[in-house]
């Protein structure tokens, strides 16, 4: 079981890196004076289908995979 659970770390590791760099990547969600216009844009209603979208999505992706693989690796039965 020694190595499943060093397996399990790098990819915990790998996991942690690649999720700072994904949020790192995105923009800040503040609108400034566009949300006086009520913020209903061309980009607010495509924006699933944009690069934005998809880094919000593999930030979800991996936030998940972050919070399952931290509870994997704390069960003490490995």
């Amino acid at each position: 079981m020694g190595i499943f659970r060093i397996i399990l770390t790098v990819l915990f590791v790998l996991v942690c890196i690649a999720l700072t760099i994904v949020v790192l990547m995105q923009e800040g969600k503040s609108n400034g004076l566009g949300a006086i216009a009520g913020g209903n844009s061309f980009w607010e209603q495509n924006k699933g289908r944009s690069a934005e979208g998809k880094l919000v999505l593999f930030t979800k992706i991996l936030a998940a995979s972050f919070i399952v693989l931290a509870l994997v690796l704390n069960l003490s039965f490995f």
